[in-house]
């Protein structure tokens, strides 16, 4: 009987402290939103049950067939990926391509995988910024800041529970702004109603107009977390019927965006900075356009496929800009103005594993996070 005590106080235990694929989830998803990917994008849970407990999670950049294989004998049931494996409609899953057959594999081994990629990238700390942090950079700022990101939540409260409200929608993640919280804008005025029947009024009387001394509270707050920020409101507020307002605003985040500019501490001879890329990235070579200044210190950096991004990097100044998948016309458009190093996709993004590795280990000890060891580079150097 009390093996039997100790057997079931053991599986309490267990059960307790069991992990499911939802709470990695929503780990990641407050790191790195959902609402900050690309509208191309699929990051976000591709396969498997958010309700299934973690036996182990598997990070890496691609998600293929070795790398379920890894992930089965390492007993990982959690594939994180940087790319997602599926990123259009799939009308037929037959196997007949690596994309299909990656998808199978999980599915008949309830493997999981979940994808982070644009809403990562687009967080400052997030590729780029350890990839700043690799080659020794100082980061400066993102270089195309992300829009539309926030709601205005204007709401209504007696003069009495304006600081509760406050308050309450601040522990819910309102009234952040860049390095500074609890941010808010109150506005003194008279709001009138008259409560209806069956309505139970927190002040006033049934029947009767009523006017009552309020303040118009406004905060801003990520879209993201709307839904805790309102259900906090209702919590906090005192009236059965809550006035509130939420607008969309369509100002820049300047610590959300694709690119960042970065710099280091002095200087650096050119040939020097590309020698320190290639051994940082251990690649063989780095295409390049035509050097045109012996020294740098101003450098634009975006993981991937970056072209889009020259532009700003030049109206910033940037003395290089490091990226990957430049098409040949387009090492034109450097025009002289900037120097383009394209080190690789795979090499830009190498890190990313990592990153999302410590990540994890740090949210989570009761499971293990594991960096594959699987190299899934489809490109080759001879």
């Amino acid at each position: 009987m009390q093996n039997k005590g100790i057997i079931l106080v053991l599986f309490y235990q267990l059960v307790n402290n069991m992990i499911l694929i939802k709470d990695v989830m929503n780990a990641l998803e407050g790191w790195a939103p959902p609402t900050w990917q690309e509208s191309y994008d699929n990051s976000g849970l591709i396969i498997g049950d958010p309700n299934a407990p973690v036996t182990g999670v598997l990070t890496t950049l691609d998600c293929t067939e070795p790398v379920i294989d890894e992930a089965l004998a390492k007993g990982c049931n959690l594939v994180i990926a940087h790319h997602p494996i599926v990123f259009s409609g799939m009308k037929k899953i037959t196997g007949a391509n690596y994309i299909e057959r990656t998808v199978i594999k999980a599915i008949k081994n309830d493997i999981a995988i979940y994808a982070i990629h644009t809403n990562l990238d687009n967080l400052a700390q997030g590729v780029n910024g350890y990839w700043a942090q690799k080659l020794g950079l100082q980061i400066d700022k993102v270089l195309i800041p992300m829009s539309n990101l926030y709601y205005k939540l204007a709401t209504y409260v007696p003069l009495t529970h304006a600081d509760a409200v406050r308050q309450a929608l601040s522990h819910a993640g309102a009234g952040k702004m860049g390095k500074y919280d609890e941010c808010s804008f109150s506005t003194l005025g008279k709001g009138s109603f008259r409560a209806g029947v069956g309505a139970q009024p927190f002040v006033g009387t049934k029947g009767t107009t009523h006017f009552e001394e309020e303040v118009k509270l406004e905060v801003l707050l990520p879209k993201h977390l709307s839904k805790q920020v309102i259900t906090a409101l209702l919590a906090a507020h005192p009236y059965e019927t809550v006035a509130y307002d939420l607008l969309p605003i369509a100002n820049n985040d300047p610590q959300t965006g694709a690119g960042l500019i970065a710099h280091f501490k002095e200087p650096i001879p050119i040939e020097e900075f590309l020698s320190h890329l290639k051994s940082v990235l251990a690649v063989p070579m780095i295409k390049h356009t035509q050097i045109i200044s012996p020294m740098v210190q101003k450098i634009a950096l975006c993981g991937g496929a970056g072209s889009f991004v020259l532009p700003f990097a030049m109206a910033q100044k940037a003395d290089v800009l490091v990226t990957a998948d430049f098409k040949y016309h387009q090492f034109f458009d450097a025009d002289g103005k900037i120097l383009i190093a394209d080190v690789g996709h795979f090499e830009s993004e190498q890190f990313t594993p990592q990153l999302i590795l410590e990540y994890l280990s740090k949210k989570f000890t009761t499971f293990a996070t594991r960096l594959a060891e699987t190299n899934t580079n489809p490109v080759f150097y001879f």
